[in-house]
């Protein structure tokens, strides 16, 4: 075979599928209630027979946990709650050992304030890492912009020492790192390069398009009720962020085979396609958040008015995102993660037809062309939590929204914490079920949020005993999806996007058809399709039959996938 007629080489990313692994909620080996990393040793053949092949884990580095990690003071350390080097070494050989690879978390758009270089950098004016952050001077004793952060509050934060004002997009405790200072980059290039060089797979890159910052602050006024500001033209998709990301690639990423994926809030297809197009060398792929939020920009108060979904408007993003990025990019799929709520809650229906939904949701996702991720409990049908009061949760963004709701807008208790079960980020982060058991298994300690108290009746140990169970779903769906190439590399094309409560898609290439077909409801619904999957082969169904050739009956939530004879 001449090179000319060599097949192509297909990353090996492409035919991944990922899950997303929260470490402190995930398992607890020694009983101090905070999840670890020998607890995520301990179930790595759990996740090696559900059939996934990468581990994302969010942050495991040094951190005072002002956002659960999201805050790092040293990069090149771990979390002492979460164990030793050699922990991650011994994590990172027995993955390995099992066909798993582990990708982690980089972020890099800001630091800790109790990171050494901003330790540093605010003692004075002077200070030789002055310039590794974000500082502006008052003008006349005034920030300078009104800009607002993604947790409330304004965006500047003055230092009383010098009267100098920092810039943090996220908490008071995370600021920003000054991505034009050269020195700044190198020192995250030789960070990434001490991880890669221990045997790490890849990256999930954490706002990374926040990265490039103007040089001015143009004023602007925040819009009321949200996190969203003018601001956001100004530093979402910056002057200089393909310059920064090709100098990392050309620097870092090009001398290893792993995989990477940014975190782009804001980011069309088109603009999508700049960082992920496979001859810019910048990613692999990015995390789109059109679909998750729909509606909140327009809301009164964001997320937290939770404006309800319309089903022809998430296939609208989606398949959109399918189409136009076909050819030109790579997707990446989701449904949930640590910073979204519960999948079934927010998309399915987590009461009567939680099973069914939960498998619903499994089969649209990963029959997509992208690379699926999964986030612990997903593939149990893990559901969102009420807690009685704001008191048991633990999230910045809950807790700042709470006092803002109330203070400045005058929400009551029972309108606030409506929000906060929907949309807060506490959702998915309550302790992972892995029995039915004391503490879900999770740990012989006191957790350090309170659990669902649902998971006697959710958990891992009862799903991987019931043939029927979500998990295996899940399962059997990852193979299957493994076994068709066309799921990978074919065409997507949309059907009935208007329809209320059906999702339907035909994946096509030269030897292969796929109705996929999702019924986002819990009446039967009477759908028409293509005659040329009337009599097909039906791959996957999450009920024990169908009923209906060419009219389908679908009963709530059903899912089918049909391969055309």
């Amino acid at each position: 075979m001449s090179r000319s007629d060599a097949p192509p080489h297909i990353p090996w990313w492409k035919d991944a599928v990922v899950y997303q692994i929260y470490p402190r909620s995930f398992q607890d080996s020694n009983g101090d209630g905070i999840g670890d990393l020998r607890g995520i040793l301990r179930r790595l053949d759990y996740l090696k027979r559900l059939g996934v092949d990468v581990l994302w884990l969010s942050p495991i580095y040094a951190s005072p946990n002002d956002d659960n990690g999201y805050d790092i003071s040293d990069y090149r350390a771990i979390m002492p709650e979460f164990g030793t080097m050699a922990d991650f070494e011994e994590l990172l050989r027995e993955a390995h050992a099992r066909g798993l690879k582990i990708m982690l978390d980089l972020v890099v758009n800001h630091t800790s304030d109790e990171h050494p270089w901003f330790i540093e950098s605010r003692a004075s004016p002077e200070s030789s890492k002055r310039d590794y952050y974000i500082w502006k001077k008052a003008q006349n004793g005034q920030p300078p912009t009104r800009w607002q952060s993604f947790f409330s509050g304004s965006v500047w934060e003055k230092d009383e020492r010098s009267g100098e004002f920092y810039l943090h997009l996220f908490s008071r405790k995370q600021p920003d790192l000054n991505w034009e200072n050269p020195t700044v980059r190198r020192e995250v290039y030789d960070m990434m390069r001490f991880w890669l060089d221990k045997g790490v797979d890849g990256w999930r890159m954490d706002t990374i398009n926040m990265l490039s910052k103007p040089s001015h602050y143009p004023e602007g006024r925040p819009i009321p009720g949200t996190t969203l500001t003018e601001g956001q033209p100004h530093f979402l998709n910056g002057p200089r962020i393909h310059e920064f990301l090709q100098e990392m690639h050309r620097e870092v990423l090009a001398h290893y085979d792993v995989m990477t994926v940014g975190e782009t809030p804001g980011v069309t297809p088109a603009e999508g396609s700049l960082y992920c197009g496979a001859e810019r060398g910048e990613l692999n792929m990015v995390f789109h958040f059109e679909h998750v939020f729909l509606g909140d920009e327009t809301a009164e108060r964001g997320k937290w008015s939770n404006p309800p979904l319309r089903l022809p408007d998430i296939k609208h993003v989606l398949a959109r995102w399918q189409t136009e990025l076909h050819g030109r990019g790579w997707n990446s799929l989701y449904w949930d993660n640590h910073d979204q709520p519960r999948a079934v809650s927010r998309f399915g229906n987590d009461r009567e037809y939680r099973v069914e939904s939960a498998k619903m949701l499994c089969t649209v996702l990963l029959f997509m062309q992208g690379t699926p991720y999964i986030y612990q409990g997903q593939e149990l049908g893990m559901t969102n939590v009420s807690f009685e009061s704001i008191s048991h949760y633990k999230d910045i963004e809950t807790l700042n929204a709470y006092k803002v709701l109330r203070d400045e807008h005058g929400w009551d208790d029972a309108r606030v914490l409506a929000g906060v079960y929907a949309r807060g980020r506490d959702n998915a982060r309550t302790p992972m079920h892995w029995s039915g058991g004391a503490n879900a298994g999770f740990t012989e300690g006191t957790p350090w949020i309170a659990l669902n108290p649902n998971y006697p009746d959710i958990n891992a140990e009862a799903a991987e005993a019931d043939p029927h169970s979500v998990w295996h779903h899940y399962r059997d769906t990852i193979a299957l999806r493994k076994a068709l190439p066309v799921v990978r590399d074919g065409t997507f094309t949309l059907l009935d996007p208007g329809h209320p409560t059906v999702f339907s898609y035909i994946r096509e290439d030269a030897h292969t058809r796929l109705l996929v077909a999702g019924h986002f409801h819990g009446q039967t619904e009477t759908y028409r399709i293509p005659p040329e999957f009337a009599d097909g082969e039906v791959l996957s169904n999450n009920y024990p039959s169908l009923e209906g050739t060419q009219e389908l009956h679908l009963r709530p939530y059903q899912a089918v996938v049909i391969r055309a004879r």
